[in-house]
């Protein structure tokens, strides 16, 4: 289970005074108004950040780090990711999970006598629902989606999700 979540990775400066423009890896970016401090991984380096502002611009946060007083201190952050520790991400709703608890996880087909499926690959978010990718033990690929007639059982402690395959599904 993972211990942190990326939450953004730093693209670029944003002006003079030391802000950097953070492309949002998060569902939900307006959560940087209420983090304190973000940990930043440069190189295999990491090091926690206070977070001293927060803007918003079209799709991007604009954040100003503590310590980081000029362009040229924050010009080699480019590309350097953004994690919370997991006592600090998002409280989850019933039947909400974090993507990368998922990924990795067995997927059991409650049709065949649990028998194993495959392994969750990826999530894809489609906007009416999730959709799970499913990679099988002959490598070919399966979409699942992630609607109560399918997905009838998540157990991410045990490492396994339980479904019901939608005739058709598996047709290729």
């Amino acid at each position: 289970m993972e211990t942190r979540f990326q939450v953004g990775v730093i693209s670029s400066p944003h002006g003079v005074a030391g802000e950097v423009n953070v492309y949002p890896t998060t569902d939900d970016p307006k959560r940087f108004r209420r983090l304190k401090e973000v940990i930043m991984v440069q190189g295999k380096t990491e090091k926690v950040v206070e977070i001293e502002g927060v803007k918003f611009f079209k799709q991007m946060v604009i954040l100003k780090l503590k310590g980081y007083d000029d362009r040229d201190s924050v010009e080699k952050l480019r590309t350097c990711p953004l994690y919370v520790p997991r006592e600090k991400a998002v409280r989850l709703q019933k039947d909400e999970y974090f993507i990368a608890d998922l990924i990795g996880i067995k997927v059991l087909d409650a049709d065949k006598d649990d028998a194993q499926l495959g392994v969750l690959e990826d999530v894809l978010s489609t906007g009416a629902n999730d959709v799970y990718v499913v990679r099988m033990a002959d490598g070919k690929e399966v979409l699942i989606p992630a609607i109560k007639q399918c997905i009838l059982e998540v157990n991410v402690e045990e490492g396994f999700v339980k479904v019901h395959v939608l005739d058709g599904l598996l047709d290729y």
